[in-house]
């Protein structure tokens, strides 16, 4: 784990926006006029996927991809201009929110700047091709950072160019299958810049590890990432969380899997929580759009120990994954559920939840039930994400307690309470 990062991170709220399809403009100066109500859910980064010139060479769907980036150091066109950048820039910070971008250095498109200029920076297959190594990511080209050192100075030079325009932190794509000591002297370069530079991996799942791994190529597990970065997805237990929604796992097994982080992590290890990004579908019909099981998993992802993000129109219960490839709207005509995650970012901004001892419980219901202490303080959270009827035995003193969430009182008897729908946080002492 990177010694800077503080345990205050884990208060941070990320909402990732992707440009094109936020608005009917999809350009810099339309995002800009919601950014009051972005901020008034309590916001404080805006994650913006790819915002440079896409290739058009081997090109995915009618305007291609945002991951197949023609020159890092552009501005994609559909988008604006630097001008309309920097007012984006210049208005996230009036409104004391920050502004990270996506850093997709694994590859770049087949007609990209720096394969013009630079071809020997490139990845080759046994054929002499310039190629990918895995999945089927056939519009882009592979960069080989074992191929020259000028390599590592142009892509450090240009994450210099974009912190000294104002970006903030950056979301680095696919980490886990970047070199760690690139990405170490990255890191320090950017902490010279701005000594309150963010980096975000989104390193891979445990399985996606063993099969690169298994096919020959170097893939860091998230012990090794936590070494450079601040915050990782949490996609060492997101298989659990899809197994459970499938009904192909149990809620026991990801309780344990998300315990288990506690106990192999650095003292320090943010995770950012997440129920949906650009790489996975909707969670609204995840659970079939009922909005009982959406507000438990939504306040549990708020309660969890880490970071958060939403991904726009998640906070509509938008059913649409966007397409990475075409203009396809995120639809903002959903129930709006704006109001507890606003609750939730306030909730969640005490010390107790960076700061705080955290244990879970485990148990055979479909609930999660947590709590932080610290200074003498203590909070618990219970969350029905299965619906479940009846009562739970529960280790706090009897009595009135106030749910933080709804305002409403209920009882703990005889060291039961009764199980509701609504999601519960209240303060012990």
């Amino acid at each position: 784990m990177s010694i800077t990062t503080e345990k205050d991170l884990r208060n941070l709220f990320f909402y990732q926006v992707y440009v094109r399809n936020h608005t009917e403009e999809g350009t810099f100066q339309a995002l800009i006029k919601d950014l009051d109500r972005i901020k008034n859910m309590g916001v404080d980064y805006v994650y913006l996927i790819p915002i440079h010139e896409i290739g058009q060479k081997k090109k995915k769907g009618e305007l291609g991809c945002p991951y197949s980036i023609k020159d890092y150091r552009s501005i994609n066109h559909e988008y604006g201009t630097f001008d309309d950048f920097n007012d984006l820039v210049s208005e996230i910070h009036k409104r004391d929110m920050k502004i990270m971008i996506d850093v997709v250095y694994n590859h770049t498109s087949h007609d990209s700047v720096l394969l013009k200029e630079h071809p020997e920076y490139f990845y080759k297959n046994e054929e002499g091709e310039f190629a990918n190594r895995v999945g089927d990511w056939w519009d882009i080209t592979d960069l080989d950072f074992t191929s020259d050192i000028g390599l590592w100075e142009e892509l450090i030079d240009t994450l210099v160019f974009w912190s000294n325009k104002g970006v903030d932190g950056f979301r680095w794509d696919v980490a886990s299958i970047l070199p760690l000591e690139f990405m170490e002297e990255a890191y320090e370069r950017l902490l010279d810049e701005n000594p309150n530079t963010l980096f975000l991996s989104e390193s891979v799942h445990g399985g996606f590890v063993s099969y690169l791994r298994n096919q020959g190529y170097a893939c860091l597990s998230e012990s090794q990432i936590y070494q450079t970065f601040d915050i990782s997805y949490d996609y060492d237990v997101h298989p659990y969380f899809e197994a459970y929604l499938k009904g192909e796992g149990t809620f026991r097994q990801y309780s344990e899997e998300v315990k288990r982080q506690e106990q192999v992590y650095p003292d320090n290890y943010v995770k950012l929580r997440n129920l949906e990004n650009h790489d996975y579908g909707r969670f609204s019909p995840m659970v079939n759009n009922d909005i009982e099981k959406i507000n438990n998993w939504t306040a549990l992802m708020f309660f969890q120990k880490g970071s958060t993000m939403v991904y726009a129109g998640q906070e509509r219960l938008d059913n649409n994954r966007p397409s990475l490839f075409d203009k396809d709207l995120v639809n903002w005509d959903g129930e709006d559920i704006s109001p507890l995650i606003a609750k939730m970012a306030s909730i969640t901004k005490d010390k107790i939840f960076s700061y705080g001892f955290h244990d879970i419980r485990i148990t055979n219901q479909n609930l999660f039930v947590g709590e932080y202490k610290y200074l003498g303080k203590e909070i618990i959270g219970i969350f029905n994400v299965g619906l479940d009827k009846g009562t739970f035995e529960i280790s706090i003193p009897d009595g009135l307690y106030k749910n933080e969430i709804t305002g409403k009182e209920f009882e703990v008897k005889d060291g039961f309470v009764d199980l509701i729908t609504d999601p519960i946080i209240t303060w012990v002492k």
